[in-house]
């Protein structure tokens, strides 16, 4: 329960910390900065993503494929 405090107050001490740094045009900039970041991070992330989902969906085929030839052997 005592971790759990400090993490607690540790979000709530960074949020307020941003909030302030937020406030000067410094601040502002670097955050656009962080955010073009993940916003990049993200795209690519679901661009690898829509890139292997049709791979793995065929090796799921593959799979059904091969049980339902084994199911039929037997």
């Amino acid at each position: 329960m005592r971790k759990l405090t400090w993490l607690i107050s540790g979000v709530a001490l960074g949020f307020a910390a941003a909030h302030f740094v937020n406030q000067t045009p410094e601040g502002r900039r670097f955050f656009d900065r962080l955010g073009q970041g993940a916003r990049e991070f993200s795209d690519a992330v679901a661009s690898g993503y829509r890139e292997v989902e049709p791979e793995a969906a065929l090796d799921d085929v593959e799979a059904a494929l091969g049980r339902l030839r084994d199911n039929t052997a037997e």
